[in-house]
């Protein structure tokens, strides 16, 4: 027969897997996208002009000499800039929206998480009282029955917790791929060969502050997303 002490401790087994799930996608950093925002290719020009100088030996020998000097044009590339992406999400009116949505849907999950694990501390802290006064025919049957309340509680938490995480990661993606389309017109519009991204992981070691364009594109990202409410 089991103790009903052993039901205490189950019941704070039971995790609040749900805790502050919003606080989860709010919290963390922005993820770059997974692929680059633009990368954008340029009409690139390139002249090269030969000249050719012969030179005859006149006294000494029948064959021609040819000497070719080329003179090339250096390569000419577009422009080339880059964007820190956790300031363009963060500063993404779409990003914005997409977060209070689902800090509003994780509110929710966690109210059920909540009434799941209140339930079941319920449950058993009525056994608790009556245990005393219960057969052992009795207090066997409840502990069982407690016992599958737990683990019911437990399959629910975990469906609550996959479902916030897919619901996290398709609105991320959505917009991600706005971003990308966006950006990637803004290159083209704008007459830029590459536009990098500049992560916190470090994409980008190194660059000069003037080829920074991330409020210029985040500029353009809202005033499409406001152009398209």
């Amino acid at each position: 027969m089991n103790n009903p002490l052993r039901l205490i401790i189950d019941a704070v087994l039971v995790v609040a897997v749900a805790v502050l799930f919003y606080l989860h996608f709010s919290d963390k950093s922005p993820k770059a996208p997974a692929q680059p925002a633009a990368v954008v290719t340029a009409n690139s020009s390139a002249d090269s002009t030969a000249t050719d100088a012969a030179a005859a030996d006149s006294t000494e020998s029948t064959a021609t000499a040819a000497a070719t000097n080329t003179a090339a044009t250096p390569i000419m590339h577009g422009k080339i800039a880059y964007v820190e992406s956790s300031k363009l999400l963060e500063g993404y009116k779409a990003m914005q929206v997409a977060r209070r949505n689902f800090e509003a849907k994780a509110k929710g999950w966690e109210r059920q998480n909540q009434n799941l694990v209140g339930g079941f501390q319920a449950a058993v802290q009525k056994y608790q009282q009556q245990a005393a006064s219960l057969t052992p025919e009795q207090r066997a049957a409840t502990e069982q029955r407690l016992q599958a309340q737990q683990a019911e509680v437990g399959q629910k938490q975990q469906q609550l917790q996959q479902q916030a995480a897919e619901e996290e990661a398709k609105v991320t993606q959505q917009v991600l791929e706005r971003v990308n389309k966006l950006v990637e017109q803004y290159g083209k519009d704008n007459g830029y060969e590459m536009i990098l991204i500049a992560a916190p992981s470090g994409t980008i070691a190194y660059g000069r502050k003037d080829l920074d364009i991330t409020p210029q594109v985040l500029k353009h990202l809202n005033a499409a997303y406001a152009a398209k409410k």
